[in-house]
């Protein structure tokens, strides 16, 4: 019924907590999970969570924060995105919330990281996990000059402005709103979600973080995704299981890996 289009599942908080994870799912009619890889030398450890069970979906990319580790190619991620139940390229892009101490003049090394990751995508017909924060205008215009109309992708956890959004549907692409949309200082972020097509929604966790009420302050999973479902349905003035039914064929075709042929997960 429900997907979780973004999680951290390698993060140390989820270490040794998968079987716990998986049922909740479960329970909670979380069918799959799209594991998301922020570091090079975190890609194994993702990669191999989408190996051994099959609810799970693995990424390739270096976030945009990350710093004093192993700086991608393109050739770097297009030789692990070949790899079997890797999807897409990212988490990928643009933060300029934490500066500390630099300008936004400064930022450059982030911003040619983040041109990596799109020519990436372009190369290797793969869609982009794209993170903005306060940093939506130089995102769409790097998506412009380096995508060339020929990159899909999704703005994940979105909490830029409703120009932004608009920018990011004229490029094709789909947003994906997580807890954020319950927290009661996030009208603004309702308002944008009310407006965006269901048809290019996505929902997520971001787990381990944005646990999103009635969980917040804990530790997230991919089983609270539905709670997002339930606030979007609510915003969009329908049910949660439309929500659902409705994301779940975005994430089939954005990431259009999940239909294909490919290696056998060795637990189910």
């Amino acid at each position: 019924m429900f997907v979780d289009s973004h999680c951290h599942l390698s993060f140390p908080e989820m270490h040794g907590r998968i079987a716990e994870l998986r049922a909740a799912m479960h329970a909670a009619r979380v069918e799959r999970a799209l594991c998301i890889c922020t570091t090079l030398e975190e890609f194994d450890a993702v990669h191999s969570l989408a190996l051994a069970h099959d609810e799970f979906w693995a990424t390739v990319g270096v976030h945009p924060d990350t710093e004093g580790l192993a700086e991608p190619t393109v050739d770097d991620l297009l030789q692990r995105a070949r790899r079997p139940r890797v999807v897409a390229i990212g988490e990928t892009g643009l933060d300029y919330y934490r500066l500390n101490g630099r300008t936004v003049e400064q930022m450059e090394w982030q911003r040619d990281r983040f041109r990596v990751h799109i020519r990436a995508a372009r190369a290797g017909g793969l869609p982009l996990v794209v993170h903005t924060r306060a940093a939506g205008d130089d995102t769409i215009r790097l998506l412009r000059e380096e995508g060339q109309g020929q990159v899909s992708g999704v703005l994940h956890c979105f909490t830029e402005t409703q120009a932004v959004a608009d920018a990011a549907l004229d490029m094709g692409l789909y947003i994906s709103f997580s807890g954020i949309l319950s927290f009661r200082n996030a009208q603004a972020l309702r308002d944008v979600a009310r407006r965006v097509p269901l048809e290019r929604c996505l929902i997520e966790t971001d787990s381990p973080y944005l646990a999103p009420v009635p969980h917040r302050g804990k530790t997230n999973q991919p089983a609270y995704v539905r709670h997002v479902a339930e606030q979007l349905a609510a915003l969009k003035d329908c049910s949660p299981e439309e929500i659902g039914r409705a994301t779940s064929r975005n994430f089939d075709t954005l990431f259009t890996r999940v239909r294909e042929p490919c290696a056998t997960p060795t637990t189910t």
